[in-house]
């Protein structure tokens, strides 16, 4: 990366992406108000005994949950309305619902059933939900003045989480789960076997053998009691699990390629989850970054939550051609790498935080490695979205040295974040860092205690791209990513091999460096020289930003004409550029692997052909 204004964070397209996240919410809007109307015309329930009521909780984030109540009618004719009341605890409250008209008074509820779904015939069901916040149980239920007679019975609590499951006897493809039991007023029933948020089994004891698993992979569990009224308590805390065997990826040989899949990319640049797939790319990987969360006021937080976690997917554009429905949990690029891995079960996802914008909440985050830890560690843990993430990744440009802004935090900066953040996460999940390839004598690699922060660390991610770009608007032209130096290269020290090196001398170990691809060029124009060196009068046009392009594009538009330091450049008319093929990147991955490097990582997918031709590169490469 450059050392003065790297740019391979830019967010491309963003600004469309915020007018279309305004126009899906003021379409959110215009729906909820019809439903809203509908609700209000709710008419008076009738008394009827011959129906039941039951209460089901569906879903639980932590800070809220979703909840359900259904009638049933028992009886031989039509209900004509319906009411239920219950009693939360306090501290337990409705937020919105849907089908019903909800109101309180104080801690006691009542649900009205709305003008179109008052009448039940003999032997169907109606049911209405809501999320609500808290985390108590209704008691006290009565269905249309009457007893509820269902799952929620008056002066009958829900059943206690049970315990955290413990994992034992783990082999290629099964795991032995236990736990400890939970309590309920008139007895347990059973439970309920999640494995990453689906029932798997309901056991009346408290161990379980979940067989037929797949060798090397990622597994969550969490388990739920069922009192003796079939109410559900709370899920426990969870458990992961990775099977043995396996072996990861068998097309890289073992090694890590790893791409960075961008937040905003679904906005302009219209790149989803499921382009990953259609492309052959998610075939080939072995680990997607998510960039990027923010990094402010020391702590780890949202992105840009429309694309993260609430944008609707329609069923085209779903990894598994499902759309998204307006009530679910759930949505956005999360949800859809969830579906991706349960596609690839191979693919491990990092979320990664910080980036060239958001990288001067580093510093503050430095002042309290452990609070810092803590708060990325309750975000990336969410139960909404924890079964997607196996890791974090922290994009720190640059520790005690200048990026977009400068830091003075210290040498040491880094090893107190990377500790910190190992001690939280522990051993079973991954830690990476993305980190400078500035060789140069006293320059950023020498700023900060690399080896040091590598111990708490997986691997490093050594971005040995945007060495050199159109900031210099005069040139000279040269490569943005050159594998070794050349004569006439502007700066000793940027080039991908004395970074490694570099790193090396100073202690860092061979297999946790992944060597950097970028998926685009960087060029200039008023350039009349063909080789690498020449003068320009400013940087070439860009698709959305000057001075740099997709490869994609250059592939066609300004093909390759040479190449300098294991890295291609083009001429075309007046324009300038560098960037890195199929061929210079097979020259490149023959490198890595002859330097015992733990593998690759690129940035990223969108730039790449609609076919994946320069992850299959790497891929290839790696063998």
């Amino acid at each position: 990366m450059s050392t003065e204004n790297p740019l391979h964070r830019t967010r491309f397209g963003f600004g469309t992406g915020r007018a279309t996240r305004s126009r899906a919410v003021a379409g959110l809007t215009a729906l909820l108000l019809p439903l809203a109307a509908m609700v209000g015309l709710a008419s008076p329930a009738e008394a009827a005994t011959s129906a039941t009521a039951t209460y089901l909780k569906k879903s639980d984030w932590g800070s809220g949950f979703e909840g359900q109540w259904t009638v049933k009618n028992t009886g031989t004719t039509a209900l004509s309305s319906w009411t239920i009341e219950w009693d939360f605890p306090s501290g337990t409250a409705v937020g919105s619902a849907w089908d019903a008209t909800v109101t309180n008074s104080g801690t006691h509820w009542t649900a009205k059933n709305a003008g179109w779904n008052g009448s039940v015939a003999p032997g169907a069901s109606v049911s209405f939900g809501f999320n609500g916040t808290g985390s108590g149980a209704p008691t006290g239920c009565e269905l249309n003045g009457a007893s509820c007679d269902g799952g929620s019975v008056p002066g009958d609590n829900a059943p206690s989480a049970p315990g955290t499951p413990t994992a034992s006897n783990i082999t290629d493809t099964s795991v032995k789960l236990s736990w400890t039991a939970a309590t309920d007023d008139n007895g347990i029933k059973n439970y309920d076997v999640l494995r990453d948020g689906a029932v798997v089994a309901t056991v009346t004891g408290t161990t379980y053998t979940n067989t037929g698993l797949t060798a090397g992979t990622d597994y969550s569990y969490t388990v739920r009691a069922r009192d003796t009224a079939d109410q559900t308590g709370p899920v426990s805390g969870a458990v992961k699990v990775h099977t043995t065997g396996g072996g990861g990826n068998p097309g890289t040989g073992g090694k890590v390629n790893l791409g960075y899949f961008t937040d905003w990319g679904v906005y302009g640049r219209n790149y989803h989850v499921k382009n990953l797939d259609t492309s052959g790319s998610a075939a080939k990987i072995t680990h997607i970054n998510y960039a990027f969360g923010n990094v402010t006021g020391g702590k780890c937080a949202i992105g840009d939550s429309y694309a993260d976690y609430d944008m609707a997917y329609t069923a085209d554009k779903s990894v598994d051609g499902v759309a998204d429905t307006w009530d679910q949990p759930l949505r956005g690029s999360f949800n859809q790498l969830r579906k991706l891995k349960a596609k690839y079960p191979n693919i491990k996802v990092l979320w990664s935080f910080g980036g060239w914008t958001w990288s001067g909440g580093f510093g503050e985050a430095a002042k309290n490695p452990a609070a810092f830890a803590q708060s990325c560690y309750d975000l990336v843990e969410d139960p909404r979205w924890a079964d997607v993430f196996d890791g974090i990744d922290i994009d720190w440009e640059y520790p005690n040295a200048c990026g977009l802004t400068c830091d003075t935090s210290g040498p040491a900066a880094l090893k107190g974040i990377t500790s910190a953040l190992r001690s939280k996460f522990g051993s079973n999940s991954l830690v990476t860092a993305a980190i400078t390839a500035d060789a140069s004598a006293g320059g950023k690699i020498d700023a900060t205690d690399y080896a040091g922060a590598a111990q708490s660390l997986d691997w490093y991610n050594v971005m040995t791209y945007d060495f050199f770009g159109a900031w210099d608007a005069k040139g000279p032209t040269a490569p943005h990513s050159p594998l070794t130096s050349y004569n006439g290269i502007p700066q000793a020290g940027f080039n991908s091999a004395d970074a490694i090196a570099k790193l090396k001398a100073q202690g860092v170990p061979a297999s946790k460096l992944l060597l950097g691809i970028g998926f685009y060029g960087r060029g200039w124009t008023g350039v009349t020289q063909d080789a690498p060196g020449g003068t320009a009068t400013g940087a070439a046009p860009g698709t959305y930003e000057a001075g740099i392009e997709d490869y994609k594009v250059l592939k066609t538009s300004c093909p390759a004409t040479g190449t300098v330091a294991g890295t291609a450049y083009a001429h075309c008319g007046t324009n300038w550029w560098s960037y890195d093929t199929p061929a210079t990147i097979a020259t490149k991955m023959t490198w890595a692997k002859g330097q015992g490097l733990g593998g690759a990582f690129f940035w990223e997918f969108s730039g790449d052909t609609s076919n994946g031709e320069l992850v299959g590169a790497i891929s290839n490469g790696l063998k």
